[in-house]
């Protein structure tokens, strides 16, 4: 008997939002037999299980070996022939959305806040230690042969340009990108993820605690 061939794609990041997992949460599948791939999104992965004593629901993480996905899918449809090509482990991230908006809100407000402080900060430091308005009240006085107040063209262009600097760098303003490229943060943050991922299937897998098959 000839055996379906199916085609599995897992990202090494995966984010789900309720406690019982079926396979199409985490997976893309594909195949020639259609009604087949209905079957398998269908098949029950994990179920993220929150103590009794504990009240509030709270992110779980758990890591998870593709041979594990794998055998679940052979003790249902043994004659399905399985092509990974996604990632060999991953790591099952539950997290319910139970906060409130306001205070989701609230946390954005006060981390741009301190955000604009702190660049504000680290920004004139910088200038401070390099000695800017020395060097620009020097070049003024030498060009123009009179002493700057500390408020000329030098000081206005300088504060135009840091702005569209600060702006081209980050590729945003607002909301608004000036490019389809990823700004520094998000590229920062990606790279932080995909770390923290390995770290997480990396210590999982010392530990012997992943799930993965016997």
């Amino acid at each position: 008997m000839a055996s379906d061939t199916v085609y599995l794609k897992i990202e090494q990041n995966v984010l789900v939002r309720e406690p019982s997992v079926t396979l199409k949460d985490i997976a893309k599948i594909t195949s020639a037999n259609r009604p087949l791939v209905n079957k398998l999104k269908e098949i029950k992965v994990y179920r993220f299980h929150t103590p009794a004593n504990q009240g509030k629901k709270k992110k779980q993480v758990e890591v998870f070996s593709v041979l594990k996905i794998i055998e679940l899918i052979g003790q249902e449809f043994p004659n399905v022939e399985i092509q990974n090509i996604g990632e060999k482990d991953f790591v099952l991230e539950y997290a319910p959305m139970d906060e409130i908006m306001w205070l989701q809100y609230l946390k954005t407000a006060v981390l741009c806040v301190l955000v604009f402080f702190g660049s504000a900060f680290t920004i004139m430091t910088f200038d401070n230690d390099v000695g800017v308005g020395e060097v620009f009240a020097d070049f003024y006085q030498q060009v123009m042969g009179t002493e700057s107040n500390g408020f000329t063209v030098l000081e206005v262009c300088y504060s135009i340009g840091l702005f569209f600097g600060i702006m081209i760098f980050f590729n945003h303003f607002g909301r608004k990108k000036i490019t389809h490229d990823p700004t520094p943060i998000q590229v920062e943050m990606r790279t932080y993820e995909k770390d923290v991922d390995t770290t997480f299937i990396e210590n999982c897998g010392r530990k012997g605690t992943s799930n993965d098959v016997d």
